[in-house]
């Protein structure tokens, strides 16, 4: 099988702007959830699924809501980190929570900006989205 035919057998949504950040949301807490289990909550771990995630969601958003890929991962990352942040009740984990979004924002900055880059290469390679092939404009 060559390359070109893998490539198109791979799956392929178009996620609205509201897809696209729950996908991003769940799929973020999910993998808090699988850090904390399997590397007992390691931020660089964490940090490290963050940007396939901020890739997919940029690729998988359809072409009119493409703007809101860079918005929605920050999000993402937010609410994955959840499970990830340390302390003990409510309070504490709030602590935990801003203490990693200060200690990871270069997780979150780089993701965000690769999620920005994604979108502006598929705006500048997509074709216009204009009349239909063979659509005369009324006189």
């Amino acid at each position: 099988m060559s390359a070109p035919t893998a490539i198109r057998r791979l799956p392929n949504p178009r996620l609205t702007g509201l897809g696209a950040g729950l996908f991003c949301v769940a799929l973020m807490f999910l993998l808090g959830c699988l850090d904390q289990t399997l590397f007992s909550g390691s931020p660089t771990g964490y940090g490290v699924l963050f940007l396939p995630v901020c890739v997919l969601t940029s690729v998988w958003v359809r072409r009119g809501d493409l703007l809101t890929s860079p918005v929605v991962v920050p999000i993402g990352f937010a609410v994955g980190l959840l499970p990830v942040a340390e302390g003990d009740g409510f309070l504490g984990k709030v602590m935990g929570l801003v203490s990693a979004l200060a200690t990871q924002a270069l997780w979150l900055y780089g993701g965000t900006l690769l999620a920005g880059v994604t979108v502006l290469l598929r705006r500048a390679t997509s074709a216009p989205t204009g009349a239909a092939p063979g659509h005369r404009p009324p006189r």
